[in-house]
């Protein structure tokens, strides 16, 4: 009789998997169902139109060794001056005027001091130039 009592007494440790297996497959059965009916998301993407303006060429600053400074002009013609750094930002400041998005391109000679490169991107930055860029040379192989 004691063992009678406690078999009643002691925990089940069994879980009957059955009802959650028959939920699965009706939720399988229902997403089957659905699925090929649901519209997929579509986005509508912002066309492109041609810009008014054309991209205007970019203004390169050129930092010589003596940290001398030119300034070349690639819209007109690739000429080159030989400014001082006021005549350079009142050049800068006059082309900005014209254009707005004026791309500005630091070139320096790779024996100048960093704080040199440093102090003409922080003039133009003064200036409100927006787009400025260092330009490198490709290591050759």
């Amino acid at each position: 009789m004691r063992t009678n009592r406690r078999n009643k007494n002691r925990l089940m440790n069994d879980i009957n998997v059955v009802p959650y297996i028959d939920v699965m497959l009706v939720l399988l059965v229902i997403f089957m169902v659905t699925a090929p009916m649901m519209n997929p998301g579509q986005v509508d993407l912002p066309s492109l139109g041609n810009s008014a303006l054309p991209a205007a060429a970019p203004l390169e600053v050129v930092i010589r060794k003596d940290t001398s400074l030119l300034l070349r002009d690639h819209a007109n013609g690739d000429r080159e001056l030989r400014v001082s750094r006021a005549e350079m930002m009142a050049f800068i400041k006059a082309r900005t005027g014209r254009l707005s998005e004026q791309a500005v391109v630091i070139a320096a000679d790779k024996n100048v001091r960093y704080e040199e490169v440093i102090n003409v991107m922080d003039a133009l930055q003064q200036q409100h130039i927006k787009k400025i860029g260092l330009l490198t040379q490709a290591k050759n192989k």
